[in-house]
C-alpha cells in the first residue's frame, strides 16, 4: 500500500478544499491515486449534499456588491441551517461572489444562476462542495440586480441578516448609506402609497372596518375612520411617509426634497423571512430514538 504523505494530504485538500481527515481517508481508500481520491471526495461531498438536501435552511446571509462607480450592483440572500455556519468565512466568500456574479452575467433566475461559471466550476457545483465541506445545507433563494443613472448605495446588519440595496438620485455618499440604513430598520414595503399592493391596502381597509364599526358611530363617520387608518397605514409602511430616522420631525420625502435628492428603488432582504423554520421537540426525538414514542 502507498505511503500516504502529508504533502498528499494537503495537494488535495487544496485540489477539493476538503476537511484534512477527509483527504487523508480518501487516500487510503484510493492507495494513494490523487485522481481516485479526487473522485472518492467528489462522490462523498455529493452525498452529503444530497442528503441534507431535505434539510429546512432558514438561517443565512445577504451579500452584496457594487460596482466602483456605484452604477451597477446586485445582492442576494443565500440560506443555510444554523446561525453558526452563517459566520463561516467560506459561506460568507460564497454570497458575496454570488453577488458580484450576478451583477455581472445578470442571470434571469436562480436557476440560471446556478449553471454560470464560479472560478472554475458552476455555481451548483461550487455549492455541492461547500455543503459536503460544512456538512449542512445551504440554498440560493433569491437575487435582485440593479442599474442606475444615479449611484448605488447598501447596507448590512445583524451579521448581514438584514441587507438593503438602493437606488438614490442626487444624495451624497453619506445621505444615500443614511436612507439605506433607515430601510433596515424601518422596513418600508414599498416606495410609495402608489406601490402598496392593493391586496395589503385591502387587508388593511378591512381590519380598519371593524374596528370602526365597533365604535357605534354613525356610518359617515365609520366610513372616514376607515380612511383615515388606511391613509395612516400607508404613511408607516412606505419610504417616502415615514419619519427619517436620523431626525424623525421630517420624513424622508421631505428629507429628500431639501437635499434635491430622489429615490428610484429599492430591495430590502430580510434572511429567513417567509421561511417556515423547524422547530424541534427534544423530548420527543429522545422518546423516539430510545423506542417509546
Amino acid at each position: 500500500m502507498a505511503e500516504i504523505t502529508a504533502s498528499m494530504v494537503k495537494e488535495l485538500r487544496e485540489r477539493t478544499d476538503a476537511p484534512m481527515m477527509d483527504c487523508k481517508k480518501a487516500l487510503n481508500e484510493a492507495a494513494g491515486d490523487m485522481a481516485k481520491a479526487e473522485e472518492i471526495i467528489r462522490v462523498k461531498f455529493g452525498s452529503k449534499a444530497s442528503k441534507a438536501a431535505g434539510r429546512i435552511a432558514a438561517e443565512g446571509v445577504v451579500g452584496i456588491w457594487i460596482a466602483p462607480d456605484a452604477k451597477l450592483g446586485a445582492m442576494v440572500e443565500v440560506n443555510c441551517e444554523t446561525d453558526f455556519v452563517a459566520k463561516n468565512d467560506d459561506f460568507l466568500g460564497f454570497a458575496r461572489n454570488l453577488a458580484e456574479l450576478v451583477a455581472k452575467e445578470n442571470p434571469a433566475d436562480v436557476e440560471a444562476l446556478a449553471g454560470l461559471n464560479l472560478s472554475g466550476a458552476t455555481v451548483e457545483a461550487t455549492r455541492t462542495q461547500l455543503v459536503g465541506k460544512i456538512g449542512e445545507n445551504m440554498s440560493i433563494r433569491r437575487f435582485v440586480r440593479l442599474e442606475t443613472m444615479g449611484a448605488l448605495a447598501s447596507y448590512v446588519h445583524g451579521g448581514a441578516r438584514i441587507g438593503v440595496l438602493v437606488d438614490v438620485t442626487g444624495a451624497d455618499e453619506q445621505l444615500a448609506r443614511d436612507l439605506a440604513m433607515h430601510i433596515a430598520a424601518s422596513k418600508p414595503v414599498a416606495l410609495a402609497k402608489e406601490h402598496v399592493s392593493a391586496e395589503l391596502i385591502e387587508k388593511e381597509r378591512s381590519i380598519a372596518s371593524q374596528k370602526a364599526a365597533e365604535s357605534g358611530k354613525p356610518a359617515e363617520i365609520v366610513a372616514k375612520m376607515v380612511e383615515g387608518s388606511v391613509a395612516k397605514y400607508l404613511k408607516e409602511v412606505t419610504l417616502l411617509g415615514q419619519p427619517f430616522v436620523k431626525d424623525d420631525k421630517q420624513t424622508v420625502e421631505q428629507v429628500l426634497k431639501a437635499r434635491g435628492a430622489s429615490v428610484a428603488a429599492f430591495t430590502l432582504y430580510v434572511v429567513g423571512e417567509g421561511i417556515e423554520k423547524r422547530k424541534d421537540d427534544f423530548v420527543a426525538e429522545v422518546m423516539a430514538q430510545a423506542g417509546k414514542a
